[in-house]
């Protein structure tokens, strides 16, 4: 199974940084539009799959079932190829940070891809997630009213930005492990263990909010409104951030960028950011941008 060591994973997220700070505005709508949907559609798994067990019984088996089919989602962005956000927060800041991507391309960025992340999140909530009736049964309805009541009711500020940090510095270390990989089983591997360990431990993925608290809206879980929705996603995407671009692209960034030549070039050595690198991410109409 080849492999890149991690100055190669460096120069590669770089590479995928850059390339990504050049994606027009309509394609990255587009793109954020699938990988919100492909987070939705884990999401939607993931309650399915869980609900029914019982917390006295099942105790933290729960939460790593919970975990282990939520993977689906960052699987679908890296390898069907999508753009997502919470990734998006470690790959261009460690092109801004080489001094390769511009703060006006990372913010042109960041802003279309959320876009699409939301729309694609809330699509799958609603048509998806309501009008089949899938969340309207018994058991999926309780579970998601469980999951949402805690993001957006019990959970503090405070606890959303750290949950929202943690969370982060997972996500984005599995897609710079599944830059590693130029196969797909690796990518996979790679992807699984730190997501099912953020979903297990609890933590807040923006666009995952996007998900599960419009979804309870629609269902009319008591307590879960617009208003405390979207004090959620305020924090869970400024601890998102933080996660990503401190602990991932700024530390990366120092260990293996900083100082080094500028030596890959700008459509080359993309082997698996997830947001759109080459033949994984950009979009099949750009092969020649070979990749997380």
């Amino acid at each position: 199974m080849p492999y890149k060591t991690p100055p190669e994973i460096a120069a590669a997220g770089v590479a995928s940084g850059v390339s990504k700070s050049r994606l027009s505005w309509d394609k990255a709508l587009v793109a954020g539009f699938l990988g919100g949907a492909y987070i939705a559609l884990a999401g939607l798994l993931a309650i399915v799959v869980s609900s029914g067990l019982n917390p006295a019984s099942w105790g933290g088996a729960l939460t790593l079932i919970t975990g282990a089919v939520f993977t689906l989602g960052l699987v679908l962005v890296i390898v069907a190829g999508s753009e997502l956000l919470t990734g998006n927060m470690a790959l261009l800041p460690l092109g801004f940070l080489a001094r390769r991507v511009t703060f006006r391309q990372l913010a042109h960025n960041f802003g279309f891809v959320l876009i699409g992340n939301l729309v694609g999140s809330l699509f799958v909530a609603y048509v998806l997630g309501v009008k089949t009736g899938v969340l309207g049964a018994p058991e999926p309805l309780a579970r998601l009213a469980t999951i949402a009541t805690g993001k957006a009711v019990t959970e503090t500020n405070s606890e959303i930005f750290f949950r929202a940090l943690g969370c982060n510095w997972l996500v984005c270390l599995a897609v710079w492990m599944a830059i590693a990989s130029d196969d797909v089983a690796g990518k996979i591997l790679a992807i699984f263990l730190p997501i099912m360990g953020f979903v297990a431990l609890g933590f807040d993925h923006v666009v995952a909010n996007m998900f599960f608290l419009p979804a309870a809206i629609f269902e009319h879980v008591p307590g879960v409104n617009w208003g405390n929705t979207v004090d959620n996603w305020v924090f869970a995407f400024l601890g998102n951030l933080v996660g990503a671009a401190v602990f991932v692209a700024g530390a990366y960034w120092y260990l293996y960028v900083r100082g080094e030549p500028e030596s890959v070039p700008d459509q080359q050595g993309l082997a698996g950011s997830h947001a759109a690198n080459g033949r994984q991410h950009e979009m099949p109409s750009a092969p020649a941008r070979r990749a997380a």
